[in-house]
């Protein structure tokens, strides 16, 4: 344990810390300024001021600077007791769950993030079996990009994600879904539509538009590299919906995509074709993701179980 751990080890022990002062100065961290976790605590700002000055004067440390202008900056011990603090309340609140019931009486909270892409097809079938199971467990979840559900794993805001693996992720555990492949995506009069399959080679002689959300982006990319080709690209859209209906309008742009919904029209109404993409590209795999090194609640734990049960080829 390093002395500034034994420090903080001792005070607490001597009962000077409450949970309170902690859940205001990781409100007060979260949001970046006193009067955003004010407002999300209901507190007044100088509650919230003088909760974290009591922290500091019972840790005998400045845990954050605070200015008006610039909000509220950590110090490093700061950060230190941040991590802690999280760990704490959680283990806390975590109790209280566990007290409450287990099992088919499970409650508390459950957060869900999933890539942007994944979550219409995958979130809706999750939660309604899920919600069916533990009717006491509050779900919410988020949707987003890669990265920032990465980095919502780490500092504790999501539970679990549903996300692409395709490389990339430090201190975050997976287990496999399924896998998928990229394909190539077109207009009803495009060319390359009326072929069977189509190659890298011919569709680099087409403008392309990129969806332009990362994993998705490198793996498009990636593909060309692949081959020693450059494609050329002609819009960059960040939106799953918004580059199949600009592709469906066109006569001589494609997409390069990995999800494949269900339903082969835009929200126009305007039919598009799908064909697949010869050689085969590198499988893209599906996976449910935690932070290593932390214990997934027993929300999250029930939620990984019905997954393995939805995906049993994982």
């Amino acid at each position: 344990m390093s002395t500034t751990e034994s420090a903080l080890h001792a005070h607490v022990t001597r009962g000077e810390l409450t949970f309170r002062q902690l859940a205001h100065f990781v409100a007060a961290a979260d949001e970046g300024t006193i009067s955003g976790a004010a407002r999300r605590l209901q507190f007044s700002p100088s509650a919230i001021s003088a909760s974290i000055t009591e922290l500091e004067r019972a840790l005998g440390a400045e845990l954050c600077v605070r200015r008006r202008a610039q909000g509220v900056t950590l110090t490093s011990t700061g950060a230190l007791v941040l991590d802690k603090a999280r760990r704490l309340l959680a283990d806390v609140a975590e109790l209280s769950y566990a007290v409450q019931g287990t099992g088919s009486d499970m409650s508390g909270p459950l957060v869900v993030g999933c890539f942007a892409t994944l979550a219409p097809t995958v979130l809706p079938r999750v939660l309604d079996e899920y919600e069916d199971l533990h009717p006491r467990v509050s779900v919410d979840f988020v949707v987003g990009a890669q990265d920032e559900l990465g980095a919502a794993l780490l500092n504790g805001s999501i539970d679990a994600a549903i996300v692409y693996d395709m490389g990339g992720f430090h201190g975050i555990r997976t287990f496999e879904l399924y896998e998928a492949r990229g394909y190539a995506l077109f207009g009803e009069n495009h060319p390359l539509a009326a072929k069977e399959f189509v190659t890298m080679e011919e569709l680099a002689a087409y403008p392309l538009v990129l969806f332009d959300q990362n994993p998705s982006t490198r793996y498009a990319m990636s593909m060309f590299e692949a081959r020693g080709l450059v494609p050329r690209v002609r819009h960059r859209t960040h939106a799953f919906e918004l580059t199949r209906s600009i592709v469906a309008r066109s006569d001589s742009a494609y997409a390069v995509l990995v999800q494949r919904p269900v339903n082969t029209l835009t929200y126009e109404g305007l039919p598009i074709v799908e064909r697949e993409i010869v050689p085969p590209p590198p499988a893209a795999k599906v996976v449910f993701a935690w932070a290593a090194g932390v214990e997934p609640s027993p929300r999250a734990r029930a939620l990984a179980d019905l997954l393995r049960r939805q995906y049993p080829a994982s």
